[in-house]
């Protein structure tokens, strides 16, 4: 899979014993790297000093080049939250990194979310219209923007949060950091994930579960769609006044396909386990005769895994991945994008040779990518390819927060299946069905 990018990956922790938290955050930042590799930002305050003396450093990078631990040790508190980045609206420069760090009125606001607004135009005419300037260009600006506005005529900043999440339109996960409190808020579909933590007398927010697992916190619980979580010094307070606005809940679906670690947990269901279960539907609806199962990895592996326990067909890893090359979706035309496949991924001829071999992979967006894959295989001695899909197949772009094509670049709004299969030189092609992918992620 390639052309499918990240979404971003907030977290934020409040340490009611008043112990320095910057750590964690690097920790916790580092675990949800998976979500976004262009931009990482922390910032961090201490609750007993002066109002609005809040810490922060942002740049493009990962976070072990852009938190370096010279940079750490200038910075501490007991709250603060942290930010990784992969754009969804707004350009891909220092400027949009986050968090959104405020200083207006009522001292200080910090912001880090991952979603994708659709009404940004209309929210920000408004605040332009009042004479805001705008630094970024994303939709999260526009929400730290509002929410510093009603802060001005409202009595908490927990009021001035839940009126600004009834503007907003789309699909947010935030975390929040005021002076003295933390505040999460998940949209009211729950497209995008977020849940509760704690360790010790400190409360913890995070997109993933993985995240507060590698910082030592105890898994709570999921925040709810439409719940705006509070923690401060009289402890942790829940508003679900939000969840009221809407009558059905609407998961994202490529959390459990591609985009959470395989070791996080999302509303109760397991990562891991959904995608072995999408292994097993495909196995379930193809029923193919093979020599072997194998992944494009890492995204298809655990689905590979799956099929063939299901199929009781070996498993094999005929693809070897070079994990430092660079993202293939950025080059210029076919001969550079083909180069860097073949820099990124290369084939075992030992394994797949006179092979029929099950090729798992979690989508196909425009096609390219896979077509080389096949081809790659097929110069290695493959004797037969059966490419198998872990979803469905994308027929339209996503508005919520997931980077795709747009529509006349996905190869399945404009192709058959067979069409598809004989694009990317397969000799069989099996999307998963959705009533397929529904049983395996059936908890949810």
């Amino acid at each position: 899979m390639a052309e499918i990018k990240e979404e971003c990956g907030v977290f934020g922790i409040y340490d009611l014993d008043g112990n320095d938290v910057t750590s964690s955050i690097y920790y916790g930042l580092t675990s949800l790297q998976h979500r976004g590799q262009e931009a990482c930002g922390l910032a961090v305050s201490d609750t007993k000093g002066p109002i609005g003396n809040v810490k922060f450093h942002k740049d493009l990078g990962l976070v072990s080049e852009v938190l370096r631990e010279d940079t750490l040790h200038k910075m501490s508190g007991d709250i603060g939250i942290g930010h990784v980045r992969y754009s969804t609206t707004g350009a891909s420069v220092a400027e949009n990194a986050q968090p959104l760090v405020l200083s207006y009125v009522k001292g200080s606001l910090a912001l880090a979310h991952n979603g994708n607004l659709v009404n940004t135009g209309t929210l920000k005419w408004e605040l332009i219209q009042s004479g805001a300037v705008f630094h970024t260009t994303t939709d999260s600006e526009v929400i730290a923007f509002h929410v510093a506005r009603e802060r001005v005529h409202t009595s908490c900043v927990e009021e001035a949060v839940l009126n600004t999440a009834r503007k907003l339109q789309g699909a947010y996960g935030l975390v929040i950091m005021s002076p003295r409190k933390l505040i999460g808020v998940r949209d009211p579909y729950g497209l995008k994930p977020l849940c509760l933590g704690k360790r010790d007398n400190a409360y913890v927010l995070a997109s993933e579960s993985c995240a507060l697992t590698s910082v030592g916190a105890e898994f709570i619980r999921d925040i709810e769609p439409g719940e705006m979580i509070t923690i401060s010094r009289k402890g942790v307070k829940s508003d679900r006044t939000l969840a009221d606005t809407v009558k059905k809940r609407a998961h994202c679906v490529f959390e459990y396909i591609y985009f959470a670690r395989g070791d996080s947990h999302i509303d109760g269901q397991s990562v891991y386990q959904s995608r072995l279960n999408m292994g097993r539907e495909l196995y379930n609806e193809t029923k193919y005769d093979a020599d072997i199962v194998m992944s494009i990895p890492d995204s298809g592996t655990t689905a590979a895994l799956g099929y063939a326990r299901a199929s009781g067909i070996p498993f094999a890893e005929g693809l070897v991945k070079n994990r430092y090359s660079g993202r293939t979706f950025i080059k210029p035309n076919q001969e550079e994008r083909e180069l860097a496949v073949r820099m990124k991924l290369n084939p075992l001829p030992h394994v797949v040779s006179g092979k029929r071999i099950v090729l798992i992979d979690d989508s196909i967006v425009r096609g390219t990518t896979s077509g080389i894959i096949v081809k790659m295989l097929k110069e290695a001695g493959a004797k037969e390819v059966y490419m198998c899909v872990s979803s469905p197949s994308i027929e339209y772009s996503c508005h919520y927060g997931i980077d795709t094509s747009v529509r006349k670049e996905l190869i399945a709004s404009t192709h058959t299946v067979d069409e598809i299969k004989d694009y990317i030189h397969a000799d069989k092609l099996h999307y998963l069905s959705r009533e397929g992918l529904c049983r395996a992620i059936s908890n949810v």
